[in-house]
């Protein structure tokens, strides 16, 4: 018996962690992220500031919590990927978790746009460029034409310039993801194509 309720009260755990990081991030959002203090993220939580000190002691740990849970997927495809035949499948299938990794991660996204003295002070932006190098790599031919190393290092360009330069644009969100997927997809193939042509 007292497994399982240990096994909810963890599962439990877990949740509220998410509930700060995902109310935390609204809040920087909406008034920013110097402005917002770990009393008000409590309050609108509708918690103790003793119940949200037994998670995370500051907001610089909400924040460095929440790359980490968000940018789990995309080492793990780095992993994935490193494991996988160079194919052209295997990297079209990089791309398209690539495409879903950066939907769940949106908001935080475009925290680290808005903040962006708060990320090089975190150092949050280091371990995200090492991670970009990560997928760069299972991406790219190293003896393919510069031209097309540079349309696989674009199909992933594709992918962010579509989380934030597409959100002005008209149309459903489901379906402009969907475009910008196509087009990173192409990318890859060309550039995979190229490859095999010279051989």
């Amino acid at each position: 018996m007292g497994l399982t309720m240990d096994g909810t009260k963890q599962q439990r755990r877990g949740n509220t962690r998410q509930r700060i990081q995902d109310v935390a991030l609204e809040l920087f959002a909406e008034q920013g992220y110097e402005k917002t203090s770990l009393r008000e993220i409590a309050e609108r939580l509708d918690v103790t500031k003793a119940a949200l000190y037994y998670h995370f002691k500051t907001k610089e740990e909400i924040i460095v919590s929440l790359f980490a849970d968000l940018t789990k997927p995309i080492e793990d495809l780095i992993e994935w990927g490193g494991r996988q035949p160079h194919t052209l499948e295997t990297k079209q299938e990089i791309v398209r978790r690539y495409s879903e990794a950066l939907a769940g991660a949106e908001p935080l996204f475009r925290f680290m746009q808005e903040n962006q003295a708060t990320v090089r002070e975190l150092r949050i932006g280091d371990t995200f460029k090492d991670r970009m190098r990560g997928l760069r790599d299972i991406l790219i031919d190293p003896e393919a034409e510069l031209v097309d190393q540079v349309r696989s290092v674009s199909a992933m360009f594709t992918l962010h310039a579509g989380m934030f330069v597409m959100q002005d644009l008209e149309g459903d969100s489901e379906k402009k993801r969907e475009a910008v997927l196509e087009v990173a997809l192409d990318l890859v193939a060309q550039a995979h194509e190229h490859a095999r042509e010279k051989e």
